[in-house]
């Protein structure tokens, strides 16, 4: 039995989150400095002899249905799946498995890098060519317009390009500038971050409703226009192998970025990040809207351990990770 698989990578987000919501990047521009890790978002389609449509998550649940020419309806069941299914105009029926190694509301990019995948899934399988740009497009415009899902851009094209980027948004459109970080850069920030689960996830979207309305009071548009330059400055930094500038500006970025909203943190994540700089920690964050989820720092090289013991204590689960420099990918097996 033939089938379709494709692979994306979930990221985290350096400096600069926030900056890639409209309205403050439309009118403002905003500046994001991301990179893909190795977990990821899972897709596989295995072509069926009906005109169903069989999904199945581990994170969204089941939903079946009949192709009938018509869309299927967005009511907030499998919608991701079902806006590209939409989109391409897909009639012959398929099962589909989705599969993902971080829950919605992680701060890793989850639901964005899902519909990532669904789309390269989908595009290898009916043969259409896209660009790496036509792809990030596509899913933030399904996710963020079709569906009506609350965040900003960095996300669907961290998982379409993968690696370290500078990403630069605009009213008409996205720069994705790679840092090309040399190998022994790349192995000391490897040996120095900590990745942890703070054991919460959260509703991005209050989060990202609170910044908005902020932003359109005026109340935190100056921490947005510097955490943009943060951003700058930290690709620079690492680019010049510079990792304990990198990991100062993380621990700046991440008291502006308190600024956006006062959903950003609360005591659980205040503890963690105090009891982490207190053990060695030189900076960090939470990745993604905030509020919960997963938090990233960077260590002195020979407290990395001590850190993680120390937030493993209070309750964070520690997690393994590489830095990823590939994005999406997607391949064929078995026989048509």
């Amino acid at each position: 039995m033939m089938y379709i698989r494709s692979r994306a990578p979930l990221r985290i987000g350096m400096a600069g989150g926030g900056t890639d919501v409209d309205p403050y990047a439309s009118q403002k521009g905003g500046a994001v400095f991301n990179t893909t890790i190795s977990k990821y978002a899972y897709c596989t389609i295995t072509p069926n002899d009906t005109n169903r449509i069989s999904i199945e998550s581990t994170n969204y649940g089941k939903y079946e249905a009949p192709l009938d020419g018509g869309p299927l309806p967005l009511d907030g069941n499998m919608d991701l799946v079902k806006a590209v299914t939409n989109h391409f105009e897909i009639e012959e029926g398929f099962n589909m498995l989705l599969q993902s190694d971080a829950p919605p509301g992680s701060g890793l990019g989850g639901s964005s890098t899902v519909i990532v995948a669904a789309i390269a899934a989908i595009a290898e399988w009916i043969g259409e060519k896209m660009t790496g740009h036509e792809m990030a497009k596509l899913a933030y415009e399904l996710e963020r317009e079709d569906i009506g899902l609350k965040g900003g851009k960095q996300d669907h094209y961290a998982a379409v390009f993968g690696g370290f980027n500078l990403m630069k948004f605009r009213s008409d459109g996205v720069d994705v500038n790679r840092i090309k970080l040399k190998e022994h850069t790349m192995n000391e920030l490897q040996c120095r971050s900590v990745l942890c689960y703070t054991g919460s996830t959260r509703d991005s979207a209050n989060i990202i409703d609170s910044q908005v309305k902020s932003f359109k009071k005026g109340d935190n548009e100056s921490a947005l226009d510097i955490s943009k330059e943060i951003a700058r400055d930290m690709a620079s930094a690492l680019e010049k192998d510079d990792i304990e500038e990198t990991a100062r500006l993380l621990d700046v970025g991440w008291k502006y970025k308190k600024q956006f909203s006062d959903k950003i943190t609360n005591p659980k994540i205040d503890d963690l990040y105090n009891a982490a700089l207190s053990a060695g920690a030189i900076g960090g964050k939470v990745s993604g809207a905030g509020g919960g989820g997963f938090m990233f720092f960077i260590c002195e090289y020979d407290k990395k351990f001590v850190v993680s013991e120390k937030l493993m204590k209070r309750g964070a689960v520690v997690t393994d990770f590489l830095f990823e420099q590939n994005g999406v990918m997607a391949w064929r097996g078995g026989n048509e």
